[in-house]
């Protein structure tokens, strides 16, 4: 209790006494402060009108303190004005009394706040321990999926060795079975890496090893490494007139631009077509995958980054995924200092691209232009 009347003090905290409660008073708000800080309460009655420092004050000293902040705080005043209860709210106070007041009043009140305190107290402890539990969870899964990435990328390689023969001893039936085995467990190292990577990111582990680099290599670079998931499917490189030089990790950019190829695949039926161009935007350069698939409905625009977030896909169209693809993009993006959205419509295709801020033009070198129609073909 802080209140610069010495009978106000003796006669509220006797009566409080009376029921239980243990009172300690402090007759100026600095006095008030100090005891505070020394053994924090769990509830502060606080009168505003008081010389050296007013109530106020003292409420906004105690708001800026992180270890008394959430102390509630009810302000027990003569001043009975709309403007006087209002900024005692806009403070931080959590409740307003006003003088004469009635012992049963301030009894009820009091009690109020302490179980929402207590029930904040609970929630935020219970909070505490979900997060614990979540930490060890996310542990064992990076750590099986890392275990499990190391035996994928061996049979992905042994399937490559399989599939170019020089022999020419597999059928065309089992050429394709190894196409679609290439396939599936390139999926599934993408959906490793895309768990691994979140993680990273979002417990701010992946240092970003930033280095000169042009956005046209890495686009070409993107589009190589979706091959085996292209199938019928074109795939058009235009790339920018002048270096589009960005300060960036390489390998994360170029992850971002493989999940969003991804992702375009996903949407784009066979013989579909998926077109990357780079093109100058203000101080940034800007990345568009643009598909001409079935679109995303409108309400997704809000929740497509977030992690786990899926989009139903037509039976026919239905794939694997783990909801991080888009996660990982959107945190690896902003990582950078860039951004990065879509543009869809229902029917009418979507374009997903990001922004990084422009460095200064590095030498031009020669891009070799890609345009995928299957697996093993391209064009200049």
């Amino acid at each position: 209790m802080v209140d610069d009347a010495p009978a106000n003090l003796e006669l509220l905290s006797g009566m409080l006494k009376g029921r239980g409660y243990a009172v300690r008073a402090a007759l100026s708000g600095k006095l008030a402060l100090q005891a505070a800080h020394n053994d924090p309460p769990d509830l502060i009655l606080l009168d505003i009108d008081m010389p050296e420092m007013n109530g106020y004050e003292v409420c906004e000293k105690l708001k800026a303190d992180e270890k008394l902040r959430d102390i509630p705080v009810i302000f027990l005043s003569v001043l009975s004005e709309t403007l006087d209860k209002v900024k005692a709210f806009g403070i931080g106070g959590v409740d307003y009394i006003t003088k004469p007041f009635q012992l049963e009043e301030v009894e009820a009140r009091i009690e109020t706040h302490l179980e929402l305190r207590r029930q904040k107290i609970r929630l935020q402890e219970a909070y505490d321990k979900l997060r614990e539990l979540e930490k060890l969870r996310d542990s064992l899964v990076q750590m099986i999926v890392h275990d499990i990435r190391s035996p994928l990328t061996g049979t992905f390689a042994y399937l490559k060795l399989i599939r170019d023969n020089t022999d020419n001893t597999l059928s065309a039936a089992h050429s394709s079975y190894v196409a679609e085995a290439m396939k599936a467990v390139m999926q599934m190292i993408q959906m490793a890496c895309d768990v691994l990577e979140t993680s990273k990111m979002e417990e701010g582990q992946m240092k970003l090893k930033a280095a000169q680099c042009d956005l046209n290599h890495i686009l070409a670079d993107g589009i190589s490494g979706v091959k085996p998931l292209a199938g019928n499917r074109d795939i058009r490189l235009t790339p920018s007139e002048t270096p589009a030089t960005v300060m960036a990790d390489r390998e994360i950019i170029l992850r971002v631009v493989q999940n969003l190829l991804s992702n375009a695949l996903k949407f784009t039926q066979d013989d579909g077509l998926i077109q990357l161009d780079i093109r100058p935007a203000g101080d940034r350069v800007r990345v568009s995958v643009k598909d001409n698939g079935l679109g995303i409905a409108p309400e997704y625009k809000q929740t497509i980054f977030e992690k786990f977030a899926r989009i139903e896909l037509p039976a026919s169209r239905q794939e694997y995924s783990t909801g991080l693809g888009l996660t990982f993009c959107k945190l690896a993006v902003t990582a950078h200092g860039g951004s990065i959205g879509f543009d869809s419509g229902e029917g009418e295709g979507s374009t997903f691209w990001f922004e990084l801020p422009v460095n200064r033009p590095g030498p031009r070198e020669p891009v070799e232009v890609t345009s995928i129609a299957a697996e093993g073909t391209s064009h200049e």
